[in-house]
């Protein structure tokens, strides 16, 4: 899927949101709002899902400025860490945030968060006027869905020992717990708007070690599961719709090796997905996925297959049959520097606007905001 090398200096502006620091900042999220400024959020505290004081942090770049604005406070759940923000805007411009609070320290415990804001264009934080927990309810489809494309992916023989069941058959016995499949879903990228007013958002499971959809119908006030997208590993989709109206998923593969981008595919709005396959791009971390105005396709992620040291952007003609164009936006040598969980929007301007992690030490860490221009990387 890859051809071609990245030419001349397509990144325009680049600069950090807030000053390197030692405690843990990740997953972060990226909105353009109406009056041209940009919003961020990124989870923050002592660790992730072990450390109790992790909570949700924004920050605000005014339109015309070259500084974001001092950090402050998005969210909150008092005891737990707060983590995996999703900014975005409804078809009606409303506000939302999404994120998972990590119950008893598990992320398989983890419970959906949203709140929205219609007041968000002042300085400072969105003044936040509704928030709920959101609590979806697979039913017994979600186990026959599994079974199903689990049949349809390639045998694996991979077992614990000669009387213990295999990794496939283990995850068909958990999708028959109802509780199982009702907790632990969470976030990391942004949803897909579609006609008439859908939302599908983004979901994956640790304990299932697969993903899933949040689909609305009314724009966002009320969200339901879709059907699982199953294989040996893909999470954190990142989603685009094809011309043809059908929906694709690139995912991180958190599965056996060789580690690579897996891929699925949706025909019904998101409803249903096709077993997982894998793609020969090189995956251990992160990725994300967008269509651009003029048709292109963009994906960023970490096409490496031994850490977070690098991080790509990619450009396709042909809707990510093929990928003509790619420039390093970080390219570390090996176990120097992470850069992952990437954020990526496009303004109407054209220009992409991307933020992502950018950890270079223990003192290092920090939130990245980087500005390219395509048009730059297909000269």
């Amino acid at each position: 899927m890859l051809a071609g090398t990245g030419r001349a200096q397509p990144v325009v502006r680049q600069t950090l949101i807030f000053p390197k620091q030692d405690k843990h900042v990740h997953g972060s999220t990226l909105v353009s709002l109406p009056n041209g400024d940009m919003l961020a959020a990124w989870f923050y505290g002592s660790g992730e899902r072990t450390a109790d004081d992790v909570r949700i942090m924004g920050a605000r770049l005014k339109k015309g400025d070259r500084a974001w604005s001092e950090p402050f406070l998005m969210a909150d759940t008092p005891g737990l860490p707060d983590c995996n923000p999703v900014l975005f805007l409804n078809h009606q411009g409303k506000l939302f945030l999404v994120w998972i609070a990590v119950q008893a320290n598990l992320w398989e415990q983890s419970i959906l968060r949203v709140r929205t804001a219609t007041d968000y264009l002042k300085s400072g934080p969105p003044v936040w006027n509704w928030q709920d927990n959101m609590l979806l309810k697979p039913d017994s489809r979600f186990t026959e869905e599994v079974e199903k494309r689990f049949k349809e992916l390639p045998d694996h023989p991979i077992g614990w020992a000669g009387y213990a069941p295999k990794y496939d058959e283990m995850i068909v016995s958990a999708s028959r717990d109802a509780a199982k499949r009702s907790i632990g879903w969470m976030t990391r990228i942004k949803p897909l708007l579609l006609g008439n007013g859908r939302i599908v958002l983004p979901l994956y499971s640790d304990g299932f070690n697969f993903s899933m959809m949040a689909l609305s119908d009314d724009d966002g006030t009320t969200w339901r599961p879709g059907l699982p997208v199953v294989g040996r590993g893909p999470i954190q989709p990142a989603l685009a719709q094809r011309k043809d109206g059908s929906l694709l998923a690139l995912m991180r593969d958190s599965g056996d090796e060789p580690t690579r981008v897996h891929v699925s595919e949706s025909a019904d709005r998101g409803e249903s997905w096709k077993a997982t396959r894998k793609t020969d791009i090189p995956n251990t971390a992160s990725v994300e996925l967008l269509v651009l105005q003029d048709g292109k396709w963009a994906f960023l992620g970490n096409d490496v297959s031994d850490g977070r040291y690098r991080l790509s952007l990619y450009l396709s003609d042909d809707e990510g049959r093929t990928w003509k164009w790619k420039t390093r936006l970080e390219d570390g040598p090996p176990g120097k520097g992470s850069y992952s969980y990437p954020a990526l929007i496009q303004t109407s301007d054209g220009l992409l606007h991307m933020t992502y992690s950018s950890h270079e030490g223990p003192t290092g860490k920090a939130i990245k905001y980087v500005v390219v221009d395509p048009k730059r990387l297909i000269q």
